[in-house]
């Protein structure tokens, strides 16, 4: 849904632009000749959320941003590392920040307000579990398994498309009417983790078995696989803070920014099943 096109002119910096919704982000704005800068460790110039030497130089020139945290918004130091991006971001000339946060985590929250008060144009993203998360992230490998064993028994989340935040994300920074928004983005309905395990094990035609453990077990499984300490205590907060049921509710952030409904799960499942990721 066109609200009208801003200034083609702007350059926006797009943070996390090689991640799961930043690339795409890139890739729509690339596709209608909007001027994008990518930001990231890899880009020339880099962009480093460790060091703040490398911001000032990837804010020149810059009008929006897109503004994604790794590895997530709850880690420790996040909010202070948001406060003086901003800060720095605003004093160089930015004019707009989108930013990507998540559903009832508290340290979100505050980020999203860092945001509002920056004095610049905003729009705030709340996304809740990403739909990629079964095919680009840490539960591809189990899935190609065929066995599946998460700290969440039957707790529904409204998983949400990241091409449909990407597409938001762009709205957000190329058209007019989506300053001073909070789009709250889910999918079009509530699933149990068992439930989208099972929807890919029927589409794929494979075995997939899904076993729900207890947080200390699970943690224990992550260490024995020499996951990184801070990643374990990520997945821990977000098992058992942001998956307790809080979140087992629809949102309309997609119809109101894009006008249609969100995709569904199993659309997700359907196109990634035909692309091959889990064979």
């Amino acid at each position: 849904m066109s609200k009208g096109i801003e200034n083609p002119a702007q350059k926006t910096l797009v943070l996390g632009g090689t991640g799961k919704t930043g690339s795409r982000v890139v890739q729509r704005l690339t596709e209608c000749s909007w001027p994008v800068r990518i930001g990231s460790r890899s880009a020339n110039p880099a962009f480093d959320w460790l060091n703040e030497a490398t911001w000032e130089p990837v804010l020149q020139g810059v009008d929006a941003v897109y503004i994604t945290f790794q590895p997530d918004l709850a880690v420790p130091g996040a909010v202070a590392s948001i406060q003086s991006f901003v800060k720095t971001a605003v004093e160089t000339g930015v004019r707009k920040l989108v930013l990507l946060s998540g559903r009832s985590e508290p340290e979100a929250e505050a980020c999203e307000q860092i945001v509002m008060k920056a004095g610049v144009d905003w729009t705030i993203l709340r996304a809740s579990w990403f739909n990629q998360n079964f095919s680009e992230s840490y539960l591809l490998d189990p899935i190609l398994a065929g066995y599946v064993t998460l700290p969440v028994g039957n707790v529904a989340e409204p998983f949400i498309d990241v091409d449909d935040i990407a597409e938001v994300a762009v709205a957000a920074l190329t058209e007019n009417g989506h300053t001073g928004q909070l789009y709250e983005l889910t999918g079009p309905r509530l699933l149990t983790f068992e439930e989208a395990v099972g929807e890919i094990a029927r589409t794929t035609g494979r075995s997939i078995q899904y076993e729900p453990i207890s947080m200390s077990a699970y943690a224990a499984m992550l260490k024995e696989y020499d996951i990184p300490e801070a990643f374990v205590a990520l997945l821990t907060y977000l098992f058992t803070e942001v998956l307790d049921g809080r979140n087992a509710s629809l949102a309309d952030g997609v119809e109101r920014a894009l006008g249609r409904k969100p995709t569904d799960f199993s659309d997700y499942v359907r196109k990634t099943a035909i692309a091959g990721v889990w064979n």
